[in-house]
Order: C-alpha cells, then sequence, then structure tokens
C-alpha cells in the first residue's frame, strides 16, 4: 500500500505574516509545543498513513529544516522509506527560484520521477492535522478521481479567508479564492452535524491527491507556465477533470500568522486538547535528543506542558507550553505563555562568567512576570522582567521583540537585562 503514493511536501514562502519566528529559519523550522517543529506534522501523518516515502522542497531560510530532517528521520538500510530535501537549485533550463506551489513541484519532478507510484500526495509544512491519508486515497479510488482535495466544513465568517469550493455528489464543481460577498451561491451539503454548527461551506485545506501521470502531464504540458495549485491548476482542472472533495471533520490549523500560531500552542494545554498529542496510534515523530527528565521545584502547575531537559523553579505556570532545556528562576509566574527553549545548557563556568559581565543566563530569571507572549529560542531574561501582552498593546517592531495583535515576541536569542518592561 505505501508503495502507491508518494508525498511532496511544501516548505512554504519566506513566511513575512509569521515574522518574527521565520526571520532566520523557514516556516516548517518553526518549533512547536514545546519539542516538535512544524514540518514534524505532515511526516507523521504520512509515516501514520504508512506512506513512507517524501520529498520536502525547501528554498528560503532553510539551514534549520534540512539539519532538522537530516538529523530526525532515519530509516533502515532494509527499507525503501526516505525524507529528502529538494532544495531550490537553478540548472540550465531554470535559472529561477520557486516561483509558487505548482512551480516548485513542476522543478523538482526530475527528482520525484525515478520513484514509482500511482499517486502524489501534495502537503503544506505548515499546517497542524492528524488525517489518515489512505482513507483519503481509498475514498479517491472508489470516485474513480484524477484530482481529490481535502476540504473542510467552515462558517460563513470564516470563509473568506479561504478557497470556496462548491460540490454535488461529493465532486467539486466551481470554486472562488477568499470571496467577500455572493457567499449564498456556495452553500454545500456537508451533512447535518456541520449544517446545525453553521459550517456550510467546504473549505481548501490545500492538501491534494492527483493522480500521477496527470500530474506530471499537466506541469510539463498542458499548464506549463502554471506557478500554483490553489491560484491557477485546481480551478482550471474543475471544469475538464473529475475532481473530488475528501470531507475531513477533524481539527485543522494553518498556521499562518502569529495569533493563529500562538493559540495553537496554547490550545495543546487543555484538559481534552482538539489536537492530541497522546494518541497512540498518531504518533508525532521528532528529533530524538537524549535529554534528562525535567526538575521542578516550588512551582504551582495549572495547564501546562513541560517538555524535556527543563529546569523549573517558577511560583507558577498557567496554560503555558514550556520547551526544551528551559530555566526559569525562583518566584516566576508565567501565564498563557509559549517557551520555546534552548539549545544547549550553559555550564557553571558560563554561569559564573555571565555574573561577571552582567549578562542574564540563558532563560528567565526570577520574580518575572511574563503573559501573553511566546518567548523564541536561545532568549536571556534577567530577574524582575515584566512581559505583559494584551488587546490594549500597539503592534510594533524593535530589535528585541515584536508585538502582533497584542500578542509579545521575543526575538531568537534576546537578551532583556534586570527590570525590562513591555506592556
Amino acid at each position: 500500500m505505501s508503495k502507491q503514493m508518494l508525498s511532496v511536501i511544501l516548505g512554504g514562502g519566506a513566511g513575512t505574516r509569521l515574522s518574527p519566528l521565520t526571520s532566520s529559519r523557514s516556516k516548517p523550522a518553526v518549533p512547536i509545543a514545546g519539542k516538535y517543529r512544524l514540518v514534524d506534522i505532515p511526516i507523521s501523518n504520512c509515516l501514520n498513513s504508512g506512506i513512507t516515502r517524501m520529498f520536502v522542497l525547501t528554498m528560503y531560510n532553510s539551514a534549520s529544516l534540512n539539519r532538522h530532517i537530516k538529523n530526525t528521520y532515519h530509516f533502515s538500510v532494509f527499507s525503501s522509506a526516505f525524507v529528502d530535501i529538494l532544495a531550490a537549485e537553478q540548472t540550465p533550463d531554470n535559472p529561477t527560484w520557486f516561483q509558487g506551489t505548482a512551480d516548485a513541484v513542476r522543478q523538482g519532478l526530475r527528482h520525484i520521477a525515478p520513484f514509482d507510484s500511482e499517486y502524489i500526495l501534495i502537503l503544506s509544512g505548515d499546517q497542524l492535522y492528524q488525517i489518515d491519508f489512505q482513507e483519503m486515497l481509498a475514498e479517491h479510488k472508489e470516485k474513480n478521481a484524477d484530482i481529490t482535495i481535502a476540504t473542510i466544513p467552515v462558517t460563513e465568517k470564516e470563509a473568506s479567508d479561504f478557497g470556496i469550493l462548491k460540490i454535488e455528489e461529493g465532486m467539486i464543481t466551481s470554486f472562488t479564492e477568499k470571496p467577500k460577498s455572493g457567499l449564498e451561491n456556495w452553500v454545500s451539503d456537508t451533512g447535518d452535524e456541520m449544517l446545525n454548527k453553521g459550517k456550510v461551506y467546504l473549505a481548501s485545506m490545500g492538501i491534494y491527491i492527483f493522480n500521477r501521470a496527470l500530474m506530471f502531464d499537466m506541469l510539463q504540458n498542458e499548464f506549463k507556465d502554471a506557478t500554483d495549485f490553489g491560484k491557477e491548476i485546481i480551478p482550471q482542472s474543475i471544469e475538464k477533470y473529475r475532481v473530488a472533495s475528501y470531507q475531513y471533520e477533524g481539527y485543522w490549523e494553518d498556521i499562518g500568522n502569529i495569533p493563529a500560531f500562538f493559540h495553537a500552542n496554547i490550545g495543546l494545554t487543555k484538559d481534552i486538547p482538539e489536537f492530541n498529542l497522546f494518541d497512540n496510534t498518531k504518533t508525532i515523530y521528532t528529533r530524538a535528543r537524549m535529554l534528562p527528565p525535567a526538575k521542578i521545584s516550588g512551582t504551582l502547575f495549572n495547564h501546562s506542558i513541560i517538555a524535556d531537559g527543563c529546569i523549573i523553579n517558577a511560583a507558577k505556570l498557567d496554560h503555558s507550553v514550556i520547551g526544551i532545556r528551559s530555566r526559569i528562576g525562583h518566584g516566576s509566574t508565567l501565564i498563557n505563555t509559549y517557551i520555546m527553549g534552548s539549545d544547549y545548557y550553559e555550564t557553571l563556568e558560563d554561569i559564573a562568567l555571565d555574573l561577571e559581565q552582567g549578562i542574564p543566563q540563558l532563560g528567565v530569571g526570577s520574580d518575572c512576570v511574563i503573559q501573553n507572549a511566546i518567548i523564541d529560542k536561545n532568549c536571556r531574561i534577567g530577574d524582575n522582567v515584566q512581559i505583559i501582552g494584551g488587546a490594549s498593546l500597539a503592534d510594533i517592531d524593535t530589535p528585541l521583540y515584536t508585538v502582533k495583535e497584542g500578542i509579545v515576541v521575543i526575538k531568537k536569542g534576546a537578551v532583556l537585562p534586570n527590570g525590562y518592561s513591555i506592556g
């Protein structure tokens, strides 16, 4: 079954809406849930679905993504499984960078071609979801489809942010990109449960299954000048080919901006989160770092996630996600905060040198109050620091931090001295 389908994961563009988290890394390399990277989600969905051959197309800020994939996804020498990076490259017949999703796949075809498969699965590298792609493939074959698009029911308020599809008997008949008016013409039968929730519009999730031969022909001949799947190839294919809808009703989040990213992470701290990290059948794979267990002393916890290797002496953690190797000093309070953690530990000699030079230690100091914030990796936050995000804060971008829609993002490697205050 795994040989029937080969997966291509799109590494995304410059990711400006997720800045500053993408200033030195690509979107799929952004740390999520304290110990994973976003790219681990589509790769894990593939592995859990028995799809073991994957290409990841990268272009922007791809060094950390390449390193993560190289260090994480090792398979037996007796296996045909692989996760290979296809970086944008200039060639004699194509001197340009990737111009869009379709162009990225087109430029990778010569590397994909030697690997047999009947179907090609196209995925985004920056979405949070859990799908069994074998179910999607079974429906694709049952409907005798040429292309299948994963769709999700959305409300009228949400519809203007997505490409909306109209279906009849499971087949897509028309498509509109981010409609601002005339939505009454785009209502689909999404089933009684979804109709009762007001979710009567079907949005494209940017997840596609193509019959392999058709996709190669489209990219090399019929649509050889098209650069994007969602804006060009899919809309033009609907009238000519059998384009099916695979309706998904579980949790799905397009991590396109800071608020979406923040709420997706904090949402993981709920008693029963919509995205389940604790599912035996849907493991999320990532790099095995061999870190020690977390060490905690005198801290009151409420709905928080603590990753490996942390040293925590905080007074209180509430609805917070604490990433790998995080250090939090005595008396500090964190509420609605995501700390991505650190890439290394400081030695006792390092700490003594920090003290001598008047530099805060790696991590969060003592007696700090942090709320509605994202702390990127390897930050040094001194003692008595206040970071209070909220709706009253205006959007701003400074060398140390950015504020977007009330969420304070401390930039990677930032140093906030003792007594520093934001908000």
